[in-house]
């Protein structure tokens, strides 16, 4: 029996129980209801212009930008050293250091949270945006590990051995040979960290302050203390945030893999 007609039909079960919600909070963002309410009565601009507008809501965006690019940048330099010196290790040293590297993934946010909390109060990070990318770097991480190690299992290692009998030196044969071939799972762990720190929530409750408010921390704020429908447009622009860079990583993938072929 062929399976293929089961597994579509579940995949666009999956799809659309993925979408439907966005489906419905779009709309929504563009309300000119002083509520939630689907389907909207009126169409509006209002929530937006609050988003952008509103000192708590912009301030948010602007901290949650800058956290994200940092982060995106300590992960994916840290994750990539990282992966590279996994693969100089032997086997059992191999297993015992990845299980180190990938533990952010295993351990429940909260408990992480809780650690990171006590530590950086000791530290004085708590309350900073310095302190929000440091934490969401470590949880970052291991997202890069996973994409640049599979990028470069994938690797012939004679190339770099090649390189380096024609007099290359390691810093010429990372730059020239090791670097462009693992350049693509190092641009989709940098996606993958932006997104995992944009999209974070626990660990920037507990480290947040006045001056240090991400936009999940004020779109949680806004569903606990108040009911305020600007929260419809930030869940949009977060949407959109979130899927450009996974929409562009797939579209550049697939233009490298197709002028690989036809070469």
């Amino acid at each position: 029996m062929n399976a293929r007609p089961w597994l579509k039909i579940v995949s666009v079960l999956i799809g659309l129980f993925l979408t439907v919600p966005t489906l419905v909070v779009i709309p929504m963002s563009f309300s000119a209801s002083k509520t939630f309410r689907f389907p909207p009565e009126g169409w509006s601009l209002e929530w937006y212009e609050r988003l952008f507008t509103a000192p708590e809501w912009s301030t948010s965006i602007v901290n949650s930008l800058q956290v994200g690019l940092l982060t995106t940048l300590l992960a994916t330099t840290l994750g990539t050293a990282a992966a590279l010196g996994l693969q100089r290790l032997g086997p059992r040293a191999r297993g015992l250091a990845t299980g180190f590297l990938l533990s952010p993934i295993i351990i429940p946010h909260i408990l992480i949270a809780l650690v990171i909390f006590s530590a950086f109060l000791r530290l004085g990070l708590s309350g900073t945006l310095s302190g929000i990318a440091l934490a969401h770097t470590a949880m970052a991480l291991p997202f890069v590990v996973i994409a640049v190690t599979a990028r470069l299992q994938g690797m012939d290692p004679a190339l770099q051995k090649a390189g380096g009998s024609l007099g290359a030196n390691p810093f010429s044969v990372f730059r020239k040979i090791t670097l462009p071939l693992a350049l693509p799972g190092v641009l989709s762990g940098a996606v993958l960290a932006f997104i995992s720190s944009f999209d974070e929530v626990v660990i920037a409750l507990f480290l947040q302050s006045p001056s240090a408010l991400t936009l999940p921390v004020q779109m949680f704020n806004s569903v606990t203390v108040q009911i305020d429908p600007t929260i419809s447009a930030a869940s949009s622009l977060m949407v959109v945030l979130v899927s450009v860079p996974i929409l562009l990583a797939q579209v550049i993938g697939a233009r490298r893999g197709k002028a690989g072929r036809q070469r």
